[in-house]
């Protein structure tokens, strides 16, 4: 059976399309004692809050007829940000040849449990970045998928 996430992916995203905006991902998390279903959106010319109320108002009403969560939770929609989550795969082949962090549950054999680097390919077992070790030398790092726990793009301000 489909997760919480796919089946309110596949609800939503042709609603939030019709309305001219980009579904980039869904997330149900519980933190705390509370429930959260989190909507990313997107478009080319960017994300503001009417945008963000204009797609609550058009997905709330279908998300409480199919009903696929039943304890109560809040519901938010916002913009990826600039410096977004890439949690799918689809996300990764976007962000090819730009400059991402990737932390780890925990360190690893070097000791470390944070990478930044240009991403350069990636597959289901492993990531690979460049990585600027030294000023001098550029490394390749390939990091298991496994021990991902989060990675996201970095933007310089």
């Amino acid at each position: 059976m489909a997760s919480i996430e796919e089946r309110v992916e596949t609800l939503i995203k042709p609603i939030i399309e019709k309305i001219g905006y980009d579904l980039y991902d869904v997330e149900y998390n519980k933190e705390g004692k509370n429930f959260f279903l989190r909507i990313f959106i997107d478009s080319p010319k960017g994300i503001d809050l009417n945008d963000c109320e204009k797609v609550n108002n058009a997905i709330n009403s279908i998300l409480d007829e199919a009903d696929y969560i039943k304890e109560q939770y809040f519901l938010e929609v916002s913009s990826t940000g600039i410096e977004r989550t890439l949690r799918k795969d689809k996300h990764l082949e976007q962000s090819i040849g730009k400059e991402i962090e990737i932390k780890l549950f925990k360190k690893d054999e070097n000791g470390k449990k944070l990478y930044q680097g240009i991403l350069q390919e990636f597959n289901q077992e492993e990531i690979v970045i460049k990585n600027n070790e030294t000023e001098n030398e550029v490394k390749q790092i390939k990091i298991e998928r496994k021990n991902v726990a989060q990675i996201k793009l970095i933007f310089h301000w």
